[in-house]
């Protein structure tokens, strides 16, 4: 796995420990932040066309502030959360953009290892709309 110092503006080889629900059996994906769309990046299937839309919620005052389980951090092989860059599904429809803040994508920064966590934590919802 690969990446460049500047890790928040970085190109990044990303594999995921386990397939994420809906894009089995993908788990070899390039993370690449998109021009002149702060905090915005593109995530895509080494090999397939597969993309998701992926948001640095520290790229803007979102609040969020999850806590990430042990257990988590062992599967991408980070010994605390300043290894983990956080990231959040964004799913554009005609009303907005929506975020998905209960099942946020976790990746060592360093190694690129990956997972996508289901928090417990219920004050953060499934679908919330960005900016809303």
């Amino acid at each position: 796995m690969s990446a460049s110092t500047d890790q928040r503006s970085a190109t990044l080889d990303v594999e995921f420990a386990s397939p994420m629900p809906g894009l089995s059996p993908h788990t070899g994906f390039t993370l690449e932040q998109i021009d002149g769309a702060e905090g915005l990046h593109a995530l895509r299937a080494t090999d397939a066309d597969v993309r998701l839309f992926l948001l640095d919620p520290l790229s803007g005052d979102y609040g969020y502030e999850p806590t990430i389980p042990a257990e988590v951090r062992a599967q991408v092989g980070a010994a605390d959360d300043s290894e983990i860059r956080v990231f959040v599904v964004a799913n554009p429809s005609a009303d907005g953009v929506y975020i998905n803040l209960r099942a946020p994508i976790l990746i060592h920064a360093t190694s690129g290892r990956a997972v996508q966590a289901i928090l417990e934590d219920q004050r953060y919802p499934i679908r919330a709309l960005l900016g809303g």
